[in-house]
């Protein structure tokens, strides 16, 4: 073949293959902006509206006709298999892992039965099962934040006889866990609000509410049950103990002004504070909230399922949903962020064990003098000091992320507990030696 012919051969080659690739990117663009339609369509068309849900719709199952995903995920929350180092869903007997919680809590009902929790689908039946309502009277306060049903019963009773009223006369009752209309609005499903105690602990506060902003929202939805508090006068009505500040200090604080006790401690005598999972009031003082980060960020992240972008609702440890939870702000490799956080617990689960020593040493000090002929007044200082300890302790061991959520208010209410603890020793070692 000529040079000539050689050279139109390769020219007309070129072109076809100039040709081909055009082609080939024609489609692949027209299939893009096909996917691209095809996801608007389907994130325009969501959520579906099968149904009208009533305000008094309580069953997750009907809520779940309108919104499928949530709900599936929200399903997931009754899987008791998960187990993280601290934590987890896995229930087990805390008393039993570790005895010198019975002597902690000596003389009340926590020392009877105290469960590692399961998902909240499971809050409920976890409750009507606990010893502390089977063999303790206990008021109907208790059901607020694991009944579904409690709002309506307080439409229904008035905000103080519903708190007032036995819990197992309330039990017949209570048949729903946690459920949608607890955090959601059925007509907008915007984040709500829906238990008066942290309205109310909100307003002294000076917060409003209605003008929350959804991301705060997304942690005062959980604010409302994630908390310490305490049962106020003959009505029991449930109070949280906020009006001096958030952290330790200002709650005991708090609690001395009002001469507030929960219990008198079987071996000390001492008047006992029992703090309860003040998951929100440790995470305020931490770096996460403090950069703007809410609950949900970390406990239900946002997944993508085509274009629709909705909240995991299988809340649970982040640890069990490093890449979503996690990695979504840390741009780390997950065995980097599993180690940080370890890091924090381990350390933070050392000084609760430290803790525990010092006040069982405490007790055992009170016990011996008091044994010897010391007075109520001899021992005064030195009871006080137990409860200062404990209450600190409590805090701590009571909150779920064993310290991760603010780990140098963690370490300082530790730090300060083992101070005070050995000082109630040494006082009540003194009243000892002096008779």
């Amino acid at each position: 073949m000529s040079q000539l012919g050689s050279r139109f051969t390769r020219s007309r080659l070129l072109l076809a293959a100039v040709f081909a690739c055009a082609a080939l990117a024609i489609a692949a663009i027209a299939l893009l902006l096909v996917d691209i339609q095809a996801k608007k369509n389907e994130a325009n068309q969501y959520p579906l509206q099968v149904l009208q849900i009533p305000e008094d719709e309580l069953d997750p199952e009907v809520w779940g006709a309108n919104f499928p995903r949530q709900y599936d995920s929200f399903l997931k929350t009754a899987d008791s298999t998960i187990e993280t180092t601290y934590g987890g869903s896995v229930p087990y007997s805390k008393l039993e892992a570790n005895p010198a919680l019975v002597r902690l809590w000596a003389g009340y009902s926590f020392s009877i039965d105290h469960n590692e929790e399961r998902g909240h689908q499971n809050a409920l039946a976890d409750q009507k099962a606990t010893q502390r309502v089977t063999t303790v009277s206990q008021p109907g306060a208790c059901a607020n934040c694991h009944a579904a049903e409690a709002p309506q019963l307080i439409e229904e009773l008035g905000w103080e006889q519903f708190n007032s009223t036995p819990y197992n006369e309330l039990q017949g009752q209570l048949h729903t866990g946690s459920s949608c209309a607890d955090c959601h609005d059925p007509n907008t499903m915007e984040l709500r609000v829906t238990r008066p105690a942290f309205k109310n602990a909100m307003e002294v506060n000076g917060v409003d509410l209605e003008n929350a902003t959804r991301q705060e929202m997304r942690t005062y939805v959980c604010a409302q049950c994630h908390v310490e508090y305490y049962f106020e006068g003959e009505n029991k009505v449930l109070t949280f103990p906020w009006t001096q500040g958030f952290n330790i200090d200002n709650i005991e604080a708090f609690y001395d002004d009002i001469e507030f006790k929960d219990w008198t401690h079987a071996e000390s005598g001492a008047q006992m504070i029992k703090v309860q999972h003040p998951e929100f009031e440790l995470s305020s003082t931490g770096i996460h909230a403090r950069s703007g980060v809410s609950c949900a960020d970390c406990h239900m992240p946002y997944m993508r399922e085509g274009a629709v972008k909705v909240s995991d609702h299988w809340l649970r440890s982040p640890l069990d949903n490093i890449s979503q939870s996690c990695q979504v702000c840390h741009r780390l490799p997950e065995e980097d962020l599993l180690e940080r956080v370890l890091t924090i617990q381990d350390t933070t689960a050392e000084l609760l064990r430290r803790t525990e020593e010092a006040i069982v040493d405490a007790i055992d000090a009170i016990v011996a003098a008091d044994e010897a002929g010391a007075s109520d007044i001899d021992l005064e200082e030195a009871r006080n000091l137990h409860r200062r300890a404990s209450i600190r302790w409590d805090f701590v061991s009571s909150e779920n992320s064993t310290g991760f959520h603010s780990p140098q208010e963690a370490a300082r209410a530790l730090a300060t507990a083992i101070d005070y603890a050995r000082q109630a020793e040494l006082s009540a070692s003194n009243v000892l030696a002096s008779l």
